[in-house]
């Protein structure tokens, strides 16, 4: 753990090595002054492709996820993949800025009014944070959140 002390103590060395520069050293380094790049600005994440549950608690049934330019729709999976149901059917929306992000997606009732086990929901919110996607289940009066990972 960084204590104060250790903080001090690097500030201390480093004004310390600052103060014995010598002055030859001094002179040719002020007429080449040093050019320090910019670390180039972080993209927003590139949701789109194919996610996967990583907490069902089980290797046959899960949740998979797949998100393209405008939407996400989201399957039931059990049977080691061989059955599908679908559970969510909505927009997408990408991120505009990197690091945390999150949105609501708009049910696409055309799709879910006719899956059995679909999501009634009007409006499901989504989010992304350090490469998972999270978002809240319920069933049977059960709520549990949900955490994909990209195949």
């Amino acid at each position: 753990m960084f204590t104060a002390a250790a903080a001090l103590a690097l500030l201390g060395g480093s004004l310390a090595g600052c103060a014995a520069v010598p002055d030859s050293e001094a002179a040719s380094s002020s007429q080449s002054p040093k050019v320090s790049e910019a670390p180039a600005p972080e993209m927003p994440a590139d949701l789109t492709g194919e996610w996967m549950s990583t907490n069902s608690g089980s290797e046959d049934s899960y949740q998979s996820a797949t998100i393209d330019s405008g939407s996400i729709k989201i399957n039931w999976v059990s049977d080691g993949g061989n059955t599908k149901a679908l559970y969510w059917a909505g927009s997408y929306e990408a991120p505009t800025e990197s690091g945390v992000y999150s949105w609501d997606s708009q049910n696409d009732t055309e799709k879910t009014s006719g899956a059995m086990l679909a999501s009634s929901d009007p409006i499901k919110t989504f989010s992304y944070n350090d490469k998972v996607i999270s978002y809240d289940v319920s069933a049977m009066g059960v709520t549990k959140t949900v955490t994909l990972e990209r195949k």
